[in-house]
């Protein structure tokens, strides 16, 4: 075998017949050249998908490298030396392409083809290779199967392999549900059919009953309606006639207020009435005299208001000192006030007491001098005596002269400063220069207070100037119409009367119109011909005629729709006698089917009875055989294994008469009867003439050592009918095989080391 497959990138495993121990590490590809071996011959489901806890084969086996998945395969077959090759040429379909050629010559095998090789070869399908001859260590345990079952039925009755106890059960259990399961199948579906059609079918009677009840109700309706209906013409006969007798009364009145409408008119004419236009122009007018009149009175107490002002104004102005002045002239004569503040007589004796220490200080200088001087002989000298009394004189005249104008201009400037002191209560400038600003000020005040007065004044006078034009222009025209109005009460007074007369007049032509309205829209309504007597009075009102006619009417419009929906579902619910005959066809059906699911139950208990038979005949060789096989492997410890209908297990432990449950057992015994039962099922089932391999994948790995020497012996032995590989991750199985040159041992590695 040549492999591109998972792990294997080009690795050939060299096999020989007899027993192949194949001895390889954990991970290093033996389940993967198992399951190569499989694909080969049988090829790989494209269509598998992965799905929780499992992996499709195309990719769990996919290459490592990328590369495409191939193969191939040379064998010794009944058909001759033959190589097989599987390659890649869609991804989607791995190893689609098969090709088997006889070895040596490249020609193709007739009729052999990628989906029939393995069978072809092996005798067998997949189904049966992989639960016989191909022993996985994770799949030792035998299940059940179509294929498998068609097989032991071949072996055991006419030879016939095309018959499976499980596919026949499932079609007849298929039959069955489609007839009935649970609430489900062909019967349940056509009893809820019946139940509907038998439901309509009562339908139909419930509702003809309603639609009679319905229509003799409308009926009876439809009478009281028209009796209502007559009842109504009666009150509208009597109603006429008392509009009859009420028309010749609203035709006096017409004529009567038509009259009283036409005096009013000719005495409003005779006394040429203004038009209600006019009334209310000049009423209108007259309501503005009083907005004028009050304007006036307000712009005149305003004008009094200013007058006041300017009373009190003129009082502060004339209150001022300077009284009478323009503020020019005040401001001058307030600048004109010379500052002092000298007492004239302080004044003289300071300046006199000057004088006299001038004088006597010049008295001393002019001694001192002349006593220097009178000792000199000199002729100026003796003129000192004569000019000192001369110069004493002068100077003194010349004191006087000086001291008397300085009197005098204290005299005058005391005078001044009294006279101020009089007029303006101080004599101190910046006290009269603020005198002067503040009757500037009210100067000021007093002018604009005047002017206010004249701006008032003028106002006022417009004002009522207006008043009077407009008092006049009112009186003049109410005088056309009415020629006692000489003052403004008596025109308002008169436009009141006006206006009641108007509005008396115009109440009276509406009266006239509405009456000759109501006479005319009576007639109107008044039928042509007059019956010769008065009619009977109604028994009851109109109103309480008209209300039962209303709930009559809705009533009979009730029962008429009622009817119409009664029709209606008696349409839609279907035609009585098409209902009636459908119900006799589904009670038709209904017996068929129930006969159909009576003698399908026949053939499935028929069916088990004879599967019954076949397990019966099959177990107990299959039994002994296993047992056999499980005796030589435990070394005697158990004596027999037994088999359902299900492929469960029992053993016998040797000596106890008593089988166990296989899940009783220990992990290593439990392989080793599942080994031994798959082996007695290669010996039953496969064809011998094929010689169909066995392959086993560490199939002995929870075998002790006694017991996977006792299996090993047993495979040596039964290697001499076929070829057996077993892939195992122990040394012993090679150890034990040591210098045995029937046994071919190899220890796979990078490449096959052959021992």
């Amino acid at each position: 075998m040549t492999a591109t497959f998972g792990q294997l990138q080009g690795r050939t495993l060299e096999l020989q017949e007899g027993l192949n121990i194949l001895q390889s590490p954990n991970e290093s590809g033996k389940s993967t050249w198992c399951a190569f071996l499989a694909s080969m011959l049988y090829g790989i489901n494209s269509r598998e998908r992965d799905r929780a806890g499992f992996i499709a084969d195309k990719n769990r086996y996919a290459p490592w490298s990328g590369a495409a998945m191939s193969g191939r395969l040379d064998c010794g077959t009944d058909l001759g030396e033959l190589t097989l090759t599987r390659t890649t040429r869609r991804q989607t379909s791995p190893m689609g392409e098969f090709s088997a050629v006889y070895a040596g010559t490249g020609d193709a095998v007739p009729d052999l083809t990628g989906r029939t090789c393995g069978e072809t070869l092996l005798g067998v399908s997949r189904e049966v290779f992989e639960r016989s001859a191909f022993i996985r260590q994770s799949g030792l345990a035998v299940t059940q199967d179509a294929g498998l079952e068609r097989r032991i039925a071949a072996l055991i009755s006419a030879g016939e392999e095309d018959t499976s106890y499980t596919e026949a059960a499932d079609a007849l259990k298929k039959q069955l549900n489609r007839r009935r399961h649970n609430k489900t199948g062909l019967l349940p579906a056509l009893e809820a059919e019946l139940a509907e059609t038998e439901r309509q079918l009562s339908e139909i009677g419930e509702l003809e009953g309603q639609l009679s009840q319905a229509r003799a109700q409308a009926e009876e309706l439809a009478a009281r309606e028209a009796s209502l209906i007559e009842e109504l013409a009666a009150h509208d006969r009597w109603e006429a006639a008392q509009k009859r007798q009420a028309l010749s009364g609203a035709e006096a009145a017409a004529r009567e207020t038509a009259e009283r409408a036409s005096a009013l008119r000719r005495r409003a004419e005779e006394e040429r009435l203004p038009e209600n236009d006019t009334i209310a122009r000049l009423r209108g007018a007259i309501v503005n005299l009083q907005t004028v009149r009050r304007s006036v009175e307000k712009a005149r107490a305003e004008r009094d208001e200013a007058m006041k002002a300017l009373l009190k104004a003129e009082a502060n102005l004339g209150e001022s000192p300077f009284a009478g002045q323009t503020p020019d002239s005040a401001r001058k004569e307030a600048q004109q006030a010379a500052p002092s503040d000298k007492v004239p007589g302080a004044v003289a004796v300071r300046e006199l007491a000057i004088f006299f220490l001038f004088l006597a200080a010049a008295g001393g200088v002019f001694a001192l001098l002349y006593a220097r001087t009178s000792t000199l002989d000199l002729p100026l000298m003796r003129m000192v005596p004569w000019l000192l009394p001369g110069a004493a004189a002068a100077v003194v005249a010349g004191a006087g002269t000086y001291i008397s104008r300085l009197y005098r201009t204290h005299t005058l400037e005391a005078m001044r400063h009294t006279a101020l002191t009089k007029r303006f209560g101080t004599a101190d400038p910046d006290a009269i220069a603020g005198m002067a600003d503040t009757y500037c000020k009210l100067y000021e005040a007093r002018e604009a207070a005047q002017e206010a007065v004249n701006a008032k004044t003028a106002a006022a006078d417009t004002l009522y100037s207006s008043l009077s034009s407009n008092e006049q222009g009112i009186l003049l025209e109410v005088r056309r119409f009415a020629p006692a109005a000489f003052d403004i009460p008596t025109a308002d007074s008169l436009l009141r009367q006006c206006a009641v007369r108007r509005r008396e007049l115009a109440e009276a032509e509406t009266a006239a119109r509405d009456a000759r309205l109501r006479w005319e829209v009576q007639s109107q309504q008044l039928p042509q011909a007059e019956e010769a007597e008065l009619p009977a009075p109604p028994v009851r009102n109109r109103e309480a005629v008209t209300a039962e006619l209303e709930g009559t009417r809705e009533a009979l419009a009730a029962a008429k729709s009622a009817a119409d929906r009664l029709t209606g579902r008696l349409h839609a619910v279907g035609d009585p006698a098409v209902l009636a005959s459908v119900r006799e066809e589904q009670l038709a059906q209904k017996e068929q089917l129930e006969g159909e699911y009576a003698a399908l139950q026949l053939a499935l208990e028929a069916l088990d009875t004879a599967n019954t038979t076949l397990q019966n005949r099959f177990s107990p060789e299959l039994g002994r055989r296993a047992a056999e096989i499980f005796s030589g492997l435990t070394g005697g410890r158990y004596g027999g294994v037994v088999l359902d209908r299900s492929f469960r297990l029992s053993a016998e432990p040797a000596g106890e008469g008593v089988y166990r449950e296989a899940e009783l057992l220990s992990a290593g015994a439990l392989d080793q009867l599942y080994l031994a039962v798959r082996l007695a099922i290669c010996d039953l089932v496969l064809p011998p003439e094929k010689t169909v391999p066995i392959v086993l994948d560490d199939a002995l790995a929870n075998f002790d050592d006694s017991r996977c020497a006792a299996a090993l012996r047993y495979l040596k032995e039964a290697a001499r009918g076929r070829q057996i590989l077993l892939f195992t991750c122990h040394s012993r199985e090679a150890d034990f095989f040591t210098g045995d040159d029937e046994v071919s041992v190899q220890r796979l590695t990078a490449g096959a080391d052959r021992v």
